[in-house]
């Protein structure tokens, strides 16, 4: 979210802020994490390596897991039945998942849209470092075009009637992507991987002002690729501030932002829409939709919702700010969500565990504590942000750093440092207890998640560190706890 989503397969799910500061300095130092050594992350090139040749293989096998409701370790059994083989299927799925994307891109394009400069962004080209500070400008119409797909999806799809020999709009077929699920998430790896390469042969353009991500610029092919070696890719990168210009197709798209475009749209509204599919074909199964059906598809639909109302603080997140766009986040943003992240409705679909109305109050529960955390803690932050004088947070106290931001040390943020992940886990918690407890895979979001939440709240703290020096020192020793008040 604000997180949602998401994106990359270990450092994707969450799109949060990677600080609780403010800016009060409208020219911070336009380097803050330069370092004497690169210094590699997720195992350098050897680990990158292997990520990109196991990520595909993880993806079609938890695909699998959730139909047969159990984890086998039978590979060529995995192989056989984690998606058709037949080649007609997957060229269909690989033509129907670009024409969704097409539609998306279309959706950004032409859809009213508030023009929203982001963060500050460290410019180092192929050439140049620090010449100066850079922003650019976003197309913000995400949540528009979220309303504007469930349009589509359940009145206004195009089918053809061939009794009545004419056009009509109405639903989707959406039985289809829980027929084709394996298929679609074959299809979505083999997409994610064109783009990966074409992104990063684009990143070695002559153009002199495209801007290269700190972290994917270590020289080895591998690691850049899987990091990403461009930081914002962008059909013309020196298109940073104006509203596209229909005076050409080109000029049109210049400012296309492939790497905000895809953190939010594609794989999360895809994801959304992958739920749907489930609710349809359990209630073709069973006759009626089951409770916990209706929860998974109104918990993770609502976190779709509200990254895609709240994409504007996407902005400030580490995704967009620091890393590249790579196949990491390529990969993340549109094969691992949507695919892995409706497991819990995908396995309901043949595993419902018939949960009482006390287990699933419960569980509603639980969400709306994760949720209450999460989003107050984002939106104290955001409010702190945009302006620290305001009425419902200038009362809060903060940390004056040397570089002339400010880091929260109350409210939320005074409980601790990453209490925004803590709701975010417990969230994703009640996702999976919503299947009950008689297999893992479902469970497997909340595993991985707060794998992912350690592991990008250490790169957060390496970062911060580099970045604020002593004052992070003492930050740490006024705020001390990570994820849990009084525990960690």
């Amino acid at each position: 979210m604000t997180t949602s989503k998401a994106s990359q397969p270990l450092s994707v799910g969450t799109k949060q802020p990677s600080s609780t500061s403010t800016p009060s300095n409208p020219n911070p130092n336009p380097n803050p994490y330069k370092e004497e050594k690169f210094v590699y992350e997720f195992g350098g090139p050897i680990g990158a390596f292997f990520t990109v040749l196991a990520l595909p293989p993880l993806v079609l096998a938890l695909t699998y897991f959730a139909s047969i409701g159990r984890i086998t370790l039978n590979i060529s059994d995995i192989y056989a039945n984690s998606f058709s083989h037949d080649w007609d299927t997957f060229y269909k799925c690989f033509w129907g998942l670009l024409g969704w994307f097409s539609y998306q891109v279309v959706l950004e394009r032409f859809l009213p849209c508030e023009l929203v400069q982001g963060a500050i962004l460290l410019t180092t080209t192929h050439t140049i470092t620090n010449t100066k500070d850079k922003k650019l400008t976003y197309r913000i119409n995400g949540h528009l075009a979220f309303w504007v797909t469930m349009l589509t999806t359940f009145c206004c799809f195009p089918a053809y009637d061939e009794k009545l020999e004419r056009w009509q709009l109405g639903m989707a077929p959406l039985h289809l992507l829980y027929k084709y699920y394996g298929d679609l998430a074959l299809a979505a790896i083999a997409w994610c991987t064109i783009l990966a390469v074409f992104l990063y042969i684009k990143s070695f353009s002559s153009k002199p002002d495209v801007i290269l991500a700190a972290g994917g610029n270590s020289g080895k092919h591998i690691y850049d690729f899987y990091m990403g070696r461009e930081l914002n890719p962008r059909p013309s990168s020196s298109s940073s501030s104006s509203s596209p210009s229909p005076s050409s197709l080109c000029s049109f798209f210049s400012n296309f932002d492939w790497k905000e475009f895809c953190e939010l749209r594609p794989g999360l509204i895809g994801w959304v829409i992958l739920n749907m599919s489930f609710v349809v074909t359990q209630q073709q199964n069973l006759g009626y939709v089951s409770g916990s059906m209706i929860l998974i598809n109104m918990f993770q639909g609502i976190y779709v919702w509200d990254a895609l109302y709240q994409e504007k603080a996407i902005l400030t997140t580490m995704d967009i700010t620091t890393d590249g766009f790579g196949f990491m986040l390529v990969f993340g943003d549109m094969a691992w969500v949507p695919f892995t992240y409706s497991l819990q409705a995908r396995y309901l679909v043949d595993h419902d565990p018939n949960l009482s109305v006390f287990a699933l109050l419960a569980i509603l529960f639980t969400n709306f504590v994760g949720y209450s955390i999460f989003r107050g803690a984002n939106s104290q932050k955001d409010a702190f942000r945009r302006d620290p004088n305001g009425e419902g947070v200038k009362h809060l106290q903060y940390l004056q750093t040397k570089r002339g931001t400010r880091l929260l040390t109350s409210g939320y943020w005074g409980l601790a440092r990453k209490i925004n992940y803590t709701g975010d886990w417990i969230m994703g918690l009640s996702w999976c207890l919503v299947c009950g407890v008689g297999s893992i895979v479902p469970y497997f979001y909340a595993i991985y998640f707060c794998i992912l939440l350690i592991h990008r709240s250490e790169r957060d703290d390496h970062m911060c560190h580099v970045k604020y020096g002593d004052d992070w020192i003492t930050y740490k020793k006024t705020v001390p706890y990570r994820f849990i008040p009084g525990v960690v």
